[in-house]
């Protein structure tokens, strides 16, 4: 989970907001709280289908259908509100990774884990199915594993954008090439049918880590779904047991629907006595799932904990005017008392939070020919004024060079008709011996140029190259990365492993982890490093599928705030680009 931009909502409806879980093609999914405590997943869509008449009413329609989904091994929806500004539908929360991660990180399944896993969903969607829904979206990411059975979630949005004339402009499919029915392909009727071809594909690739239909493009895997056989690899193993789930999955993936199992067919030939409960009752993850999920409860609940320290410490920031009504405006961001709901009170997403406050530092005196006089603050109680202090200076009694200082105040209002927004900003700043810039809302500051204290008109000089690789690069990094060739499409996981190394010796190794499953990983070798920039050289490694992009290219990584910035000028794989967040 990576932590709220400044350019996301702090609240959404009831729910205060902790953290960004993800993102797709038609959505950000936060992980929220209630006023009551309970922790939920809210997934708002993004603002351009809101504009789509269609969409919010195909959406409006599928949420009320949602609503009635509650079986045992589905995410309830709790809530949502598809007239707002942006829509939006808040579902339970459940810990548990999703099973494309965890098939990535820890290999296939056993075999009693794959059985508990069929039945579960297949009892899913015989519940959905009888209501009149289909999921249409039933893929590996949209299955997670709790230590109370799997979960089958993202009900309505998916079935809600079929149809909608702004998803044919925007290029993305309804369902996920390698996932979808033949049927589907081919935009012929989608019945339940086409959930149990997902289906088996998404057991396929439990069983075996690799998804039944391969390819190195979307029409690659669609053509292979419609037109040739699933590659189901040594699914089965030899053991009887494991030769029915072959035969089993086999089945749902046939080309045609009428041949296919229903769910609930699928659910009784996996377990036959008792249905999936019984099969999950017994203890159905590996072990070193159990401790993955046992982890990641303990660190949601210091997370909230972190949460509630810091709402009692003042309001917080978010976006402007971000939704209406769910969200109201009538606030500034967290005016309202934690733990209060939107009905009792601003939500306070919908403006401004208080001006960003840097923290103090200390400011060189107006005897020192190196500092310059902050301007006067629009808001003084926004910009603190100087203290009054003597120059820093080291242990030896001489002066060290003044730090940087700066405050921003920030006010904003709407312009002409209530369309525009202006900023206006003051800054103060305090330099000695470095110049600095600093935005408002983006993380941007120029490179800091060597200079004497007397003000050398020489041109900036480059950084010298490090001798050793700085610990800021050190450790292992992951983000979701996106493509920089026209559109910014997706493209999944990347974990960057940074080790120490010599100019010529490897320094870091990439997996990519695509949005289907599959996995690449390159080797990188290091070119070039300063405090600011490491500069290698990637290649693919050997033991990839033939499917991974094996051709040399140069990779860039920028630290930036606490994070680092992964940027490849490799064209074939759509010039990839990642903000990583530190995760060992």
């Amino acid at each position: 989970m990576r932590p709220l931009d400044v350019d996301e909502p702090a609240a959404v409806g009831p729910y205060r907001l902790l953290g960004r879980l993800g993102a797709g093609g038609m959505g950000r999914v936060y992980l929220g709280r209630s006023a009551g405590g309970r922790t939920v997943a809210v997934k708002i869509v993004h603002p351009h289908f809101a504009l789509d008449e269609e969409f919010r009413a195909r959406f409006r329609r599928e949420v009320e259908a949602a609503r009635r989904v509650g079986g045992a091994w589905t995410a309830p929806v709790l809530d949502a509100d598809p007239d707002a500004r942006v829509p939006w539908v808040a579902t339970a929360y459940a810990a548990g990774p999703p099973l494309t991660a965890a098939v990535t990180h820890g290999g296939p399944l056993p075999a009693h884990t794959v059985r508990a896993l069929g039945a579960g969903l297949g009892e899913a969607l015989a519940a959905v199915h009888e209501l009149g829904l289909v999921h249409r979206d039933v893929k590996p990411s949209n299955v997670l594993l709790t230590l109370d059975g799997p979960l089958l979630i993202d009900f309505g949005i998916t079935r809600a954008m079929d149809g909608t004339a702004s998803l044919t402009s925007s290029g993305v499919s309804i369902g996920s090439p390698g996932y979808m029915a033949p049927e589907q392909v081919l935009g012929k009727g989608v019945t339940g049918a086409a959930d149990v071809f997902s289906l088996g594909a998404v057991l396929a690739y439990a069983a075996t880590g690799e998804p039944p239909f391969r390819g190195d493009s979307s029409a690659a895997l669609l053509y292979k779904v419609v037109h040739e056989p699933p590659e189901l690899g040594d699914l089965g193993g030899r053991d009887g047991p494991g030769d029915q789930v072959r035969e089993l999955v086999a089945a749902c993936l046939d080309k045609d629907p009428g041949a296919r199992p229903t769910p609930a067919e699928v659910a009784r030939r996996l377990a036959p006595e008792g249905g999936a409960a019984r099969l999950v009752a017994g203890g159905w993850l590996p072990g070193a799932l159990v401790e993955q999920v046992s982890r990641s409860a303990v660190r949601l609940l210091h997370l909230e904990a972190g949460r509630n320290d810091a709402a009692t410490a003042g309001p917080e920031s978010g976006p402007v005017d971000f939704s209406s009504p769910s969200v109201d405006g009538t606030g500034p961001a967290g005016s309202r008392a934690p733990g209060t709901s939107g009905a009792s009170g601003a939500s306070g997403s919908g403006a401004f939070g208080p001006p960003p406050v840097m923290p103090e530092r200390p400011v060189p005196t107006a005897a020192s020919d190196t500092s310059v006089a902050p301007a006067h603050p629009l808001t003084s109680a926004a910009v603190p004024g100087p203290r009054a202090t003597h120059p820093p200076t080291r242990p030896d009694g001489g002066h060290r060079p003044g730090r940087l200082s700066v405050s921003v105040a920030a006010t904003s209002d709407k312009g002409q008709g209530g369309r525009g927004r202006r900023m206006s900003c003051t800054v103060a700043l305090a330099v000695a011996g470095a110049l600095a810039a600093v935005t408002v809302g983006s993380v941007f500051v120029l490179d800091l140029l060597p200079g004497d204290s007397a003000g050398s008109d020489r041109g900036a000089q480059p950084e010298a190259p490090a001798a050793v690789v700085p610990t800021a690069y050190l450790g292992t990094w992951e983000g979701q990365a996106n493509s920089r060739e026209g559109i910014a499409i997706p493209l999944g996981t990347f974990r960057v492993t940074v080790e120490q190394a010599e100019v010529g010796e490897q320094v870091a190794t990439l997996r990519h982890t695509d949005i289907f499953g599959g996995v690449c990983d390159d080797v990188l070798t290091l070119k070039q490093v300063t405090k600011k920039r490491l500069v290698a050289t990637s290649v693919g490694a050997k033991s990839n599928r033939d499917v991974c992009n094996q051709a040399r290219h140069t990779v860039h990584l920028t630290p930036t705030g606490d994070d680092l910035v992964y940027e490849s000028d490799s064209k074939d794989s759509g010039s990839p680009e990642a903000r990583l967040s530190k995760i060992g």
